[in-house]
């Protein structure tokens, strides 16, 4: 016989099975990245119908069988609509939820993973913040909370914490004033607001982490240094990504023609 289990967690992705059913991913709290089936939840009123979309946040109730897990109904509490309802910020959701497959284990604790997770999607729900930075700050901090990033309070190669202006590939990490002439190949240029803003991302509480905006350049710098490291740690190619940069594109070209 099976156990029933609760669990906390987020609907990563969902995909038809069959006829009627569904098989999708969570990323829960207590079982880590587990995939469940929801039996009949493609038919007209089934109370499996909504919990079974992505993004879909709540308890879930487990049926937990030898070999898989079958959903028996949820308490949703948060949809997140705001999200889902504006394709720009969709596109951002689904790469943030592959990423965050990416690194879910099952039977893995996932509770950073999925905190971080769910404050980012609420941050894409504000307007204030912009969606280029929530996913800066979301790369950089995922792939810190996995123990992945450089070190970005001294430098790789004297360990001096001082004079940090410079990110190196060769070294994978900062390098100081004193050392970048050591360094092989190419090495970026950091500013003081933008090395800080990094320190701030990896050293800061998940709750904290979307409370600021920068400046067009250092996000510009940002954006060229979490590509730096997203580039050395992820070895898969991210489909929703490319969905993503092509998105961006084409509103980018919109933009440029008024």
């Amino acid at each position: 016989m099976g156990n029933i289990i609760m669990a906390s967690g987020m609907v990563l992705s969902s995909m038809p099975v069959g006829e009627f059913d569904r098989r999708i991913v969570l990323l829960t709290k207590e079982r880590g990245k587990i995939a469940a089936f929801a039996k009949g939840a493609r038919r007209m009123n089934s109370p499996l119908m909504g919990v079974t979309q992505p993004f879909a946040f709540g308890k879930f109730e487990l049926y937990e069988g030898r070999t898989s897990y079958d959903i028996r109904r949820a308490d949703i509490s948060n949809y997140f609509t705001e999200v889902s309802s504006d394709l720009d910020a969709i596109c951002y959701a689904c790469y943030f939820a592959e990423l965050a497959d990416y690194y879910g284990r099952e039977n893995l604790d996932a509770s950073q993973i999925l905190n971080l997770l769910y404050m980012t999607l609420r941050a894409l729900a504000n307007d204030n913040i912009p969606d280029e930075l929530i996913r800066y700050i979301y790369e950089i901090k995922l792939i810190s909370i996995n123990g992945e990033c450089p070190n970005m309070f001294e430098c790789a190669e004297c360990r001096k914490s001082e004079g940090l202006h410079y990110f190196s590939m060769s070294r994978f990490g900062i390098v100081c004033d004193s050392c970048v002439r050591n360094t092989a190949g190419e090495c970026l240029e950091i500013t003081e607001s933008a090395m800080y803003t990094l320190q701030y991302i990896v050293s800061s509480g998940i709750e904290k982490l979307y409370t600021f905006t920068v400046r067009e350049d250092v996000l510009r710098e940002l954006a060229m240094v979490a590509g730096r490291i997203r580039s050395r740690v992820i070895d898969k190619k991210m489909k929703s990504l490319e969905m993503l940069e092509m998105t961006n594109s084409v509103n980018n070209s919109a933009v440029g023609m008024h």
